[in-house]
Formats: structure tokens, sequence, C-alpha cells
């Protein structure tokens, strides 16, 4: 049976947190994880150091909380989703009939990689809907711009306070909506200029050359091996489930890469595309799923003229 304010809640109980001081984080989040324990049920906090080191001193000794790296969980959002599932799936075989979780998205969210960061806020509703867990999503209103905020609301069903209620979010979207609308992709700086490789209808091994030729030491070798990777999956998807003409574009600079993948089809049907892998292999999905764990940024973009998926590696502009 679960507890607290999930009781009788089947699924994920999603909630934001939007704290304006250290005192209130620790008000909300130690009863959270104490009440959590004192049912038996398994509670964690993957925290930057700072606020790890606040609730670690806020709680007794042998509490039972478990701290976990939240920059090794948080370092891509898929890759935080494939970790979280696979975490949740190991403590529900083991027994836990809930799973309590305080977390925060990586502080470099605020900057350009923001939008896969909220996308991910909106689509983990759908991919831990199959656990009991309830989980509170940190973010600090001194430090986190009003834009993000906004998208905070949008994607958390819920909000916890420190009086102790549970209210409704009246912004929230259901995932498929908040992921299917359509959302106009800032283009990176570098792409001001003429890319320094433009391929008309490669093969996935042309795409792959060509990245490796135009490294020229941007990129160490594991991020340039990672986004070969990527390129290959994207070109490969594209030639496979997009609609002719494909182009690749490469451009570098600033310890970065970026590259651009168009097809001219409509992109995936599926909203959590890349997020998650997919089941059904005949409308692909499943290297996008790759393409999100390879690379340190990826947007996608419909327009008119088609479908345009863009990965950088290296440091984000």
């Amino acid at each position: 049976m679960r507890t607290g304010a999930a009781t009788g809640h089947e699924g994920y109980f999603h909630e934001s947190l939007c704290y304006a001081s250290d005192e209130e984080l620790v008000a909300v989040t130690v009863p959270f994880l104490m009440e959590g324990r004192a049912a038996g049920e398994p509670s964690m906090v993957t925290l930057d150091e700072r606020r790890t080191g606040l609730i670690r001193s806020a709680l007794p000794a042998g509490s039972g909380v478990e701290f976990l790296a939240g920059g090794a969980v948080y370092a891509r959002p898929a890759t935080a989703i494939h970790s979280y599932r696979r975490l949740l799936a190991d403590r529900v075989r083991a027994g836990a009939r809930q799973i309590r979780i305080v977390g925060e998205v990586p502080m470099a969210a605020a900057g350009a990689g923001w939008d896969w960061w909220a996308r991910y806020e909106s689509a983990i509703n759908h991919a831990y809907n199959d656990f009991p867990l309830w989980s509170i999503c940190t973010y600090d209103r001194r430090t986190t711009p009003e834009h993000m905020l906004v998208e905070v609301a949008r994607t958390h069903p819920r909000t916890a306070r420190p009086d102790g209620t549970h209210p409704p979010s009246p912004a929230y979207l259901d995932p498929v909506t908040y992921l299917s609308e359509p959302r106009p992709v800032t283009p990176d700086r570098l792409q001001a200029g003429r890319p320094i490789v433009d391929l008309a209808a490669p093969t996935p091994a042309a795409a792959r050359a060509a990245i490796r030729a135009a490294n020229a030491g941007v990129l160490d070798d594991n991020d340039l091996d990672d986004l070969v990777v990527a390129v290959s999956e994207a070109v490969t998807n594209a030639m496979v489930h997009g609609v002719q003409p494909v182009r690749t574009r490469v451009w570098t600079g600033q310890g970065r890469m970026v590259v651009a993948i168009s097809d001219a089809g409509a992109g995936p049907a599926d909203p959590f595309a890349g997020m998650m892998p997919a089941t059904d292999r005949a409308t692909g999905g499943r290297g996008l799923w790759i393409v999100h764990q390879s690379c340190n940024h990826v947007t996608a973009e419909s327009s008119p003229d088609g479908y345009t998926l863009r990965l950088t590696a290296g440091k984000l502009g």
C-alpha cells in the first residue's frame, strides 16, 4: 500500500518544488524522505553536491536515505530515463510498494540545453508510469529563469508546498499534448556560417567518414565516437523512415560540432521518439533513442520543407 499524498494513486506521482530558500528546500524534502523511510519505502536523493549536503546534514544519523550521484544519473535525458527505469524495476522486484525520489535536472539545463530537459520532464509522466514512484523535482527560484519555471508548471501535474499541501498545477499538459506542440528551434551560432560539410543523399558510411574528417581535433575521442554513431543512426533513420532527399550538414568551432540531418518527410509520429526506445520496428524510433543517448544536445524541427534533426557534440553554445 502506498503512503502519504500518493495513497491510492496508481503509477507515477510527479511533483515540482519551486523553492525560494535553502530552509524551504529542507522543510519539504526532509519530512518527505523520512516519512518514506518510516514506511519502509526506498527514499533517494539525486541533487548537486551543495544541496545534497544541506539535506544530508538535516537528516538524522542512520536515516537509510540513499544518495545517488546526480551528475551520473542526469547525463542526458534519454540516459536518465533508461537508468531510472532500470533502478525502479529493480526496487519493485525487491518488493517496494512505493519509491520516493528528490531530484533536479542538471544546472546546465538552464542554458542552451533546457528544451530537451523540459521534454524530459514531460516525457517521464509516461515513462515512469509503470512504477509506484513519487518524486519531487526541485527548482531554486533564486537561480532558475522565469521561462523555465513556466515550463515546470506545464510538465508537472502537482506542486509540493512547505505547508504540506500538494495542489494540482493548473498549467499542466499531458505529455502527448506537450510533446506534440510545434516548437521553433533557435539556430546554433555556428549555423550562421557556411557548413564545412554539405552532403546530398549520403550513405551512413559516407556520413561517418565526413564527421571524422571534419573533426580536426575539435572533439575528444569519446565525443567524436559517440557523434559518429549518432550521425550514422540519424542518416539511416532518415533514409528508411523519411522522404528523399536526405541532406547532412556539419559546422565546427568553439569546442563543439553541430550536425543537421534533414529529409523531406514530416518526422516521427511518436511524441516520445528519442526519449524511449520504440517497440514497433516498422515505424522507426530506436535509432533516435540511440541518438539521444550519444549527443550532448538534440533538437528536432518540422517545417513545410521537411524534418531536421540537429545533433551537438562537445560544448553547448
